[in-house]
């Protein structure tokens, strides 16, 4: 039977702009001492997986740079750069907080603000990520390493059976696919490695 072909796809740390609720985009914002946390809380998590990972991708932006390098140097994996699963571009709305965004373009701001990068050109880019990563990496299992509003928009195109969009930071959710069978969850939006030891305990 033929391996099937996993990507685990990650949201990075959070940063400062995250917890001040400021929208980032391709901002080059890096990662926070907390999000620096995260990403090792859960490469220790990967480390002690049964599941073994044949590498990282992740977006050229810092702070999925760095959630991505972290992974990486832990488990003892290569790490590739891609700008094609970087975050959305949000223009104008960048560095704005929700209270701003609503004054400055309404409560539809998601589709009034003007110079942002619309939802087809993400599933474009990063459809074409996708394609050529199953032709390359065919069996393998490699995790993804990018940014909430790109992961929302091809989770859900590559897997009706994804509802929830919104991402928690650092989250891991892992899609797999079996020769030409569509993309399959089994895993979705986890930060199980997030929570105090005790907790994990009595999960």
């Amino acid at each position: 039977m033929t391996k099937a072909t996993r990507i685990g796809w990650v949201r990075h740390g959070i940063t400062e702009w995250n917890k001040r609720g400021m929208i980032q985009g391709i901002t080059d914002i890096p990662l926070s001492t907390e999000g620096l946390q995260q990403a090792r809380l859960l490469a220790d998590r990967l480390a002690h997986d049964a599941e073994r990972w044949n590498g990282v991708y992740c977006s050229d932006l810092q702070r999925a740079a760095q959630t991505g390098e972290i992974l990486a140097n832990k488990l003892g994996i290569p790490l590739i750069k891609d700008v094609r699963i970087r975050e959305r571009s949000f223009g104008e709305a960048e560095g704005t907080t929700e209270p701003e965004r609503i004054s400055r373009w309404g409560p539809d701001w998601r589709r009034t603000v003007p110079d942002q990068e619309s939802d087809d050109e993400i599933r474009i880019r990063g459809h074409d990520f996708v394609r050529e990563f199953a032709e390359k990496h065919s069996g393998e299992a490699w995790l993804v390493v990018s940014h909430g509003s790109f992961l929302a928009r091809m989770l859900q195109s590559l897997c009706r059976e994804i509802e929830d969009s919104h991402l928690l930071n650092m989250s891991l959710t892992v899609l797999e696919r079996r020769e030409e069978d569509g993309w399959k969850p089994l895993l979705h939006n986890c930060t199980r490695h997030l929570e105090p030891a005790e907790q994990q305990v009595k999960s």
